[in-house]
């Protein structure tokens, strides 16, 4: 498309002009007039996902998914670019099996967006109201809500908008009806990143089925006196003495978040769980002497959650504890084994060593990758600790389509792309590293 060179040199002499002369009157009408511009600029881009997604695999462009190609070519988070292609899906243009092309699933909310009259927040909340609406209202009566929610969002900030889409759920189902599908639908728990703090936030909505069990845990140990870490033998099993419970300070909810992590740390040591990549489903750590010594610092769990050295000390109590060597360049002592399958006392080192998967432009941790030979075992390569590493499955699957991994001397494992993919910004060779 020549149109996009057009566009960049009207930009790059956009931005080349002077503002200091321009009054607020003038300068709030060229901020109006641009928003318009960048809205219609965004329906454009995402008007070609689609084509994106219809003429090539993710491991064509490179990616382990469509939201990971997107986001290295966009230089944008995941999120972001799932964003982004969950609303192509349905507000860019769809083709048939036959090839016809058909109107987006959200029309007139493509429509206004295209022009300019609505933006991402009023997208937002349009989604987020079909995304509720119980499946038994009829196509048209949604066909016209669509209509509706559109004309609303050209007119009114995305505040407005929101307050009118509340009351039109509540006139489409006023008895808050919602079936199996709509519940099973909307059920989820995320737990949000750690914080500075270490603490993590957690949102969700539990289905009735699930609310049930956690409503009988939570009627024992969070009972006041129950599960109270501030006792020097918690009490988590029988009822609390009447002292107990009387000195018990905690609000509801911290009493909740106790007996949680009572009711986890009791399924975890029931070892009821089975085993999850080769080891026993518990919690790895990674620490060091010096810090153990010194009861200061943070360890790393399989998860990379940050664990205070204080909170690792209380945990080990019940734990069984394992020494990793390493040399002074960070490099683990050898461990060598006969068969293909790595070893438990292998897999706790790579969890040590490599964190979790060392393609450099991964995050996943430890406790979801897989064991890599950088030498394949087919082609001769051993179980041995210095040809292992850790990788995701999806990373792991790019090795079948042209990638390569080898060891540089310090222990860090380069990815390397194949030639065809030098287009997608991919650097020839990368290595994943944490800092200490």
């Amino acid at each position: 498309m020549s149109s996009i060179r057009v566009l960049e040199a009207v930009v790059d002499a956009f931005c080349a002009e002077s503002i200091d002369e321009l009054t607020a009157v003038e300068a709030l009408t060229i901020m109006a007039r641009l928003e318009v511009v960048q809205r219609r600029l965004s329906a454009r881009g995402g008007g070609l996902i689609p084509k994106v997604t219809a003429q090539a695999s993710p491991v064509e462009l490179g990616g382990t998914s469509y939201a990971d190609a997107v986001s290295r070519r966009l230089h944008i988070s995941k999120g972001a670019a799932r964003r982004r292609i969950a609303d192509a899906e349905q507000l860019a243009p769809r083709r048939a099996i036959t090839g016809e092309v058909l109107a987006p699933q959200l029309p007139n909310v493509a429509c206004a967006l295209g022009r300019g009259d609505i933006g991402e927040e009023h997208v937002r909340i349009i989604c987020s109201f079909f995304d509720r609406l119980p499946v038994m209202v009829d196509g048209p009566t949604r066909e016209a809500a669509e209509q509706q929610l559109a004309d609303m969002a050209a007119r009114f900030r995305p505040e407005q908008l929101r307050v009118g889409a509340e009351r039109m759920m509540a006139l489409l189902n006023p008895d808050g009806e919602f079936s199996d599908v709509d519940r099973a639908r909307r059920r989820g728990v995320t737990i949000g990143q750690q914080g500075f703090d270490g603490m993590s936030p957690i949102t969700g909505l539990l289905d009735p089925e699930t609310r049930a069990y956690l409503d009988a845990v939570l009627a024992k140990l969070a009972a006041p006196g129950m599960c109270n870490p501030s006792d020097r033998s918690p009490v988590v099993d029988g009822k609390p003495a009447p002292d107990a419970a009387d000195r018990d300070t905690r609000s509801d909810a911290q009493r909740n978040h106790d007996a949680l992590r009572t009711c986890l740390r009791a399924t975890l040591a029931s070892g009821e769980l089975g085993s999850h990549h080769g080891l026993p489903v518990t919690v790895v750590v990674t620490t060091t002497l010096a810090e153990l010594e010194e009861r200061a610092g943070i360890a790393i769990t399989g998860a990379g959650t940050r664990l205070p050295m204080r909170d690792l000390i209380r945990m080990a109590r019940h734990a069984h504890h394992y020494l990793s060597i390493f040399d002074d360049d960070g490099r683990p002592l050898y461990l060598g084994r006969t068969k293909r399958i790595a070893s438990s006392d292998q897999r706790l080192v790579l969890h040590a060593r490599d964190r979790g998967c060392t393609h450099p432009d991964c995050t996943v941790p430890g406790y979801l990758c897989e064991v890599h030979h950088i030498t394949e075992w087919a082609d001769g390569g051993d179980t041995d600790i210095d040809n292992l590493t850790l990788a995701c499955p999806p990373h792991h699957r790019l090795l079948s389509h042209g990638w390569t991994t080898r060891k540089h001397p310090d222990g860090t494992t380069e990815w390397i792309p194949p030639p065809q993919l030098e287009f997608s910004g991919i650097t020839p060779a990368e290595c994943r590293w944490f800092p200490d």
